[in-house]
């Protein structure tokens, strides 16, 4: 549910906040008083177009946020990059992104050199992103992009879920999947036998070339730490010499020169017992560096140059790097590379090897998993063309209602090009779906798309949105352009049809209709004003008598005379339980 809304600089829009709630909200104003703009910039928000020309004029960017209430939906374990979330929850957490008290902020600008960046939360997301996670939220019906009816390739999922067997369309596809990587892993397998046994001596001879190494986790890097200890030995020799000459082992010796400031230091204090707590730390440093000489005489002491040893090292190492370079992607890869490619290497020739059965076993594995996806494909489709019968009747009961009486809604439901040999599935079942209409009496079916009246693509979506009510995880849905061409009896079987809806989802609808508006639980009212030479639209929720007003003037374009605003008032006491 969408909890507010705040926009600045888009558009004709300087700066607007907006509260909302669940329920039927309309909003309304003058013609061109900047009501789609709204939407335009809800639109925006969710992952809509972004381009300069929507940037407020004078201003260098435009901003859109808001604040999403998630619902407590089931959020499956374990997610790998292949599943396909189910709700908002879902992507979410798919994502990395933790909510907070229920809720998400959406953040998006766009600027005039023509970036444009968006975040959930405070994670940055891209345009794809935004528009996939905020597709489980929002649903915009008319002139706007987000409109998931019009996307083919949700009717299934719509269709699925109004026949109740989404759960056995998943466990179909994951029978598909493992079709799929069984004839993947067989067409592996049966590759020419020549090829095959090349492959396999090429593999037995790489798995004998690194047992016979006896290779040690990480052993490169610890072989290369000891090489450069070997090959500096002189360099260290003479370091260390160094160090011992100036700790301890000359005449002016660090240490001899300590033992004589020690010695004032303790005369000092005698005098002074205010340098105590200097000489105590002179003698503190005198044994640290006792200790560090010694630490260094010791390790001098250990220095020894085995020429032998290096030559192990070093012919150790040609080998690891000789074995990198055939069965790692680099000299200086880590040698896990090649503990990874023997690991590959024995599998092969266990899957390949004289001996071994399987090839038929995946034959086998196969056929019975065809059998078993044939089956429940069969299964499926049966059940969505019993659904569809049924769809197509409750939609055209409720267009009917909704001053479309000649329209006729199809769902098609076509199986998948195959042949008289082999019935081709994919990994939803063997049917291709679509939603067709025909918006005339005697005109054939045509894609949802090809619909062009934006009225009644909305009524359309409207009376789907009532079916699939129950089924439907997005929450709010925005209806645009719904009351074009149409009035009396039919909007306001319209704006009972959006009461309805609204009981179980947050409504907005943009009306010019009284009929509809009177419907509603809450009304907002955009309102263009001119200072100067800038045009500005202003947002605001209209209550009590300032909706009583704004109904009037809806009705009779007039607002100012008593009966326009007792027939408003009638209205609302009728159709909303009053002001």
């Amino acid at each position: 549910m969408l909890e507010d809304l705040t926009i600045k600089d888009f558009a004709l829009i300087d700066s607007d906040y907006l509260e909302f709630s669940k329920g039927f909200t309309v909003l309304s104003g003058e013609t061109g008083a900047g009501k789609s703009i709204l939407i335009g910039a809800l639109s925006f928000l969710l992952g809509g177009k972004a381009e300069v020309s929507q940037i407020r004029t004078g201003k260098t960017e435009a901003t859109v946020s808001g604040t999403f209430v998630i619902p407590q939906q089931t959020v499956r374990e374990n997610l790998t990059e292949e599943d396909e979330p189910r709700n908002a929850r879902e992507w979410l957490s798919f994502h990395g992104i933790e909510i907070e008290n229920n809720r998400v902020l959406l953040r998006r600008y766009i600027r005039d050199t023509g970036k444009s960046a968006a975040w959930i939360d405070n994670t940055p997301v891209t345009r794809a992103d935004l528009s996939q996670f905020s597709s489980f939220l929002v649903d915009i019906h008319g002139q706007h992009e987000h409109q998931s009816l019009m996307k083919v390739s949700e009717h299934r999922k719509f269709l699925d879920a109004r026949a109740g067997i989404t759960e056995k369309v998943e466990f179909f596809t994951g029978k598909y999947s493992q079709l799929v990587a069984k004839r993947k892993q067989l067409a592996e397998y049966s590759m020419s036998d020549s090829e095959r046994l090349r492959k396999l001596d090429m593999m037995s001879f790489a798995v004998q070339e690194i047992s016979d190494a006896k290779l040690k986790n990480a052993e490169d890097v610890a072989l290369e730490e000891e090489q450069a200890r070997l090959s500096s030995y002189e360099k260290i020799f003479s370091d260390v010499e160094s160090i011992n000459q100036a700790l301890s082992e000359s005449d002016g010796s660090v240490l001899s020169l300590l033992k004589k400031i020690r010695r004032d230091s303790n005369h000092l204090t005698e005098m002074d017992k205010s340098v105590s707590p200097l000489d105590g730390r002179l003698e503190s440093a005198f044994y640290e560096l006792s200790d560090i000489a010694d630490e260094f005489a010791s390790y001098k002491d250990k220095l020894v140059f085995d020429p032998e040893r290096q030559q192990f090292v070093e012919d150790r190492l040609s080998l690891i790097y000789s074995l990198k370079k055939k069965y790692a992607s680099s000299i200086n890869a880590p040698l896990s590379e090649v503990f990874n490619y023997f690991n590959e290497a024995q599998k092969f020739i266990d899957e390949n090897g004289e001996g071994n059965n399987v090839k038929d076993k995946l034959t086998a594995e196969i056929k019975i998993l065809e059998k078993e996806v044939l089956q429940l494909a069969e299964e499926l489709s049966l059940k969505r063309k019993e659904t569809s019968a049924v769809l197509n009747k409750e939609v055209d009961d409720i267009l009917s209602k909704l001053g479309m009486s000649g329209t006729r809604f199809e769902v098609s439901v076509k199986q998948k090009a195959g042949s008289e040999v082999e019935q081709v599935c994919g990994p939803y079942g063997k049917d291709d779906i679509e939603f067709l209409i025909s918006a005339n009496p005697g005109n054939p079916p045509l894609p949802l798309a090809k619909i062009a009246s934006g009225g009644e693509l909305s009524r359309v979506m409207l009376a789907l949105k009532t079916i699939f009510a129950q089924s439907d995880s997005v929450e709010t849905l925005i209806f645009d352009e719904i009351d074009t061409g149409i009035g009396g009896e039919v909007a306001v079987a319209v704006g009972a049809h959006m009461k309805k809806l609204a009981k179980n989802r947050q409504i907005f609808c943009i009306t010019h209709l009284a009929s509809i508006a009177v419907y509603a639980d809450n009304q907002i009212k955009i309102e263009k004003s001119v200072s100067g030479e800038i045009t500005s639209s202003n947002v605001y929720v209209v209550e009590g008598e300032k909706r009583v007003a704004e109904i009037a003037r809806m009705l009779s374009g007039d607002a100012d005379t008593e009966q326009s605003l007792e027939h408003a008032r009638s209205m609302l006491s009728k159709y909303s339980g009053g002001i």
